[in-house]
């Protein structure tokens, strides 16, 4: 039984709570686009959102110590996570603003460089190992390709409508808030910014679970790092008093949504996820953002679905799927290695203590003598 419990933790739960995270991405950057179109500051956002995550994940560092056995926290994990929490803050606050300037469905297009940078990465800080004569190594290689490609069939070719839209509605996510041209550039640009500060982010985060394997006092201190960053910016930035007040239900909606299942939820699965599986199968769920907000904008929001859409979402599944089996693969060659490796030394401990007691050179008593204790 807690072996059977021990594969779904570490194997099974992974794969539909990453998908799960990805869902509530786009949802919660939907309606932070909502938020923002009624008047809601993003750094006023940030600050909200990450206090209000660090003020639920409170009780958490005191809970953990008595729960668990757990390293203290050293001067080299705290400022690790203060490292963390640079790079949070700064990629936070890069991705609201580019989404302010342009869309949900550009965030989810652009996070499909995290892979592919992800996983050099993780090839240059040694977490994954690129053998191109195995075949796992070249499933992951080919996979991310894929992926990537994908991802740009369907940011870059629309083609024919498919299903017909339900009806119109202004936060639709193929047909976004109207904005000029030169917002739309700063936008993207600001998203790529922070898309490359994610995968350093997933590099220094799967360390520290290295050092201090306990997800939620990580993402507490982490949290409170981001809010204190995000708040010092925001008092600089945010000259006008006024928009520190939330006035809208929608912003008010936001910002509670946010900190429970994005800063708070979203962050401690993440971490959780990289402890586990490392940098590059969290980075692989990125491509489905776009797949989920097409699905999203079809179902929820009365959007139109055209071919592009649905070549690249099965072009990303199957990139998606070749580097989980790649994935797949090469743990379970890691753990006939290991297992391989462990009888190997058994052997070897078992024959050395032979030779020990059986001296190759002795007298017939005493290797009988030797024999009889064996």
């Amino acid at each position: 039984m807690a072996g059977s419990g021990t594969y779904l933790m570490e194997a099974a739960l992974p794969f539909p709570a990453m998908i799960s995270m990805e869902c509530i991405n786009v949802g919660l950057n939907t309606l932070f686009k909502a938020a923002t179109a009624s008047g809601m500051s993003h750094h006023v956002f940030v600050v909200y959102s990450y206090s209000l995550a660090a003020l639920l994940l409170l009780p958490s560092p005191f809970i953990s110590r008595r729960s668990r056995r757990l390293p203290p926290l050293s001067f080299s994990v705290l400022s690790k996570i203060a490292l963390l929490g640079l790079i949070g803050s700064s990629s936070q606050i890069m991705g609201y603003t580019g989404i302010n300037y342009s869309s949900p469905t550009l965030a989810s297009a652009i996070s499909n460089l995290v892979p592919a940078f992800t996983f050099i990465l993780a090839v240059i800080f040694r977490m994954e190992k690129v053998v191109l004569k195995r075949h796992s190594s070249q499933a992951k290689v080919m996979g991310t390709i894929i992926s990537i490609a994908g991802a740009f069939v369907v940011t870059l070719y629309k083609g024919p409508r498919i299903i017909l839209s339900s009806a119109p509605t202004a936060l639709s996510l193929h047909h976004p808030l109207p904005s000029s041209h030169s917002n739309w550039v700063i936008g993207s640009l600001l998203l790529t910014a922070e898309y490359i500060l994610v995968p350093l982010w997933y590099i220094v985060q799967t360390r520290i679970m290295k050092e201090y394997p306990d997800e939620a006092t990580v993402i507490f201190f982490y949290n409170l790092t981001v809010a204190f960053i995000a708040a010092i910016v925001g008092v600089v930035l945010e000259t006008d008093p006024s928009a520190w007040i939330l006035k809208q239900h929608t912003a008010l909606a936001s910002v509670l949504c946010s900190g429970l299942f994005g800063s708070c939820l979203n962050n401690t699965v993440h971490t959780w996820a990289l402890r586990l599986k490392g940098p590059v199968f969290v980075a692989m769920f990125k491509p489905l953002s776009i797949v989920v907000a097409i699905v999203m904008g079809v179902l929820f929001l009365g959007d139109s679905l055209y071919l592009g859409s649905v070549v690249g979402a099965s072009i990303i599944s199957i990139g998606f799927y070749t580097v989980m089996w790649g994935k797949a693969k090469e743990e379970r060659g890691a753990g006939e290695e290991k297992e391989e490796g462990h009888t190997h030394n058994l052997n070897g401990n078992k024959e050395s203590h032979e030779d020990q007691r059986v001296p190759l050179l002795g007298s017939y008593n005493t290797h009988r003598h030797s024999a009889d204790n064996v």
